[in-house]
C-alpha cells in the first residue's frame, strides 16, 4: 500500500508542478510575455538545455544529500519561481507584448530556475524512488499504475493548459505554486528517505518505523488487512 500510494502521487505531483505545461508551450508562453517568434523558440531551446544539464546534478548529488533534501529544496525553488513569475506578470502584463524588456528577462531567468530545480529533483527522482520502494514481486504492477498516472496527468495538463492560461492569465502560476506547496507537505509528512536502504529490508527499516505508514503494516512487515 505505501509504495503504491507514493509511486502514484509522485507521478501526479510531477505533472502538477506545471513542468510539462511550460515545456510543451514555452514558445506560446514567451510570445505572451512579449518575445517575437524567433526569440520565443530560442527561449524554449534554452529551457530544454537547462533541463538536460541540470539532470546531471541529480546524478552526482542524489546519493550524497539524499532524496528528501533534493525534493524539498526543489519545492522551495519552484514555489518561489512560480510565485515570482505570477506576481511579475500580474503587475506588468496587461496585453500581449506590453511587458517591459527587464521584466521579460527576469521571467525567462525564473523559468530557467524553475526548470533547473525540477530537473535535478522531481523529474528523475519520480522514477528512482518507486524503483527503491516497490517490492520485487509487485514492481511490474506498481510501475504500471505509476506510469498510467503520469500519462493521464500529462494528457490532462496538455489539454487544459492553454485554456487555463487564457482564463486565469498570471494566476495560473499561483495555481501551480499551490500544488508545489502540497507536494512539499507530502515530502515532509509522507515520503521516507530511501537512500542506502536495500529493497529487501525496506519494510523493516522504513515502513514499520515511519510515523504514518507503520499504521498500515503488520508485525511481519506486510500490509495490514484489518
Amino acid at each position: 500500500m505505501p509504495p503504491l500510494i507514493i509511486g502514484i502521487l509522485l507521478q501526479v505531483f510531477k505533472q502538477f508542478t506545471g513542468i510539462n505545461a511550460i515545456m510543451f508551450y514555452a514558445p506560446v508562453l514567451f510570445q505572451t510575455v512579449g518575445f517575437g517568434n524567433d526569440a520565443s523558440l530560442l527561449s524554449s531551446v534554452i529551457t530544454g538545455t537547462v533541463n538536460v544539464l541540470s539532470t546531471f546534478v541529480s546524478i552526482f548529488a542524489v546519493d550524497k544529500v539524499g532524496r528528501r533534501l533534493l525534493l524539498l529544496q526543489a519545492c522551495v525553488q519552484m514555489f518561489l519561481s512560480q510565485m515570482a513569475i505570477g506576481i511579475i506578470l500580474h503587475m506588468y502584463l496587461k496585453t500581449t507584448g506590453t511587458i517591459g524588456k527587464t521584466q521579460v528577462i527576469i521571467v525567462v531567468v525564473l523559468v530557467c530556475l524553475f526548470v533547473m530545480s525540477f530537473a535535478w529533483s522531481w523529474g528523475p527522482l519520480g522514477w528512482l524512488i518507486p524503483s527503491e520502494t516497490f517490492p520485487v514481486e509487485t514492481r511490474t504492477a506498481g510501475f504500471a499504475f505509476a506510469i498510467s498516472s503520469n500519462m493521464l496527468c500529462t494528457f490532462l495538463i496538455a489539454q487544459v493548459f492553454l485554456t487555463m492560461l487564457c482564463q486565469m492569465r498570471a494566476f495560473i502560476f499561483f495555481f501551480f505554486a499551490a500544488w508545489i506547496f502540497v507536494m512539499c507537505m507530502f515530502v515532509v509528512f509522507l515520503l521516507p528517505e530511501t537512500k542506502g536502504v536495500p529493497i529487501d529490508v525496506m519494510a523493516e527499516r522504513v515502513w514499520r518505523k515511519h510515523p504514518v505508514w507503520k499504521n498500515f503494516m503488520d508485525d511481519a512487515g506486510h500490509v495490514a488487512t484489518n
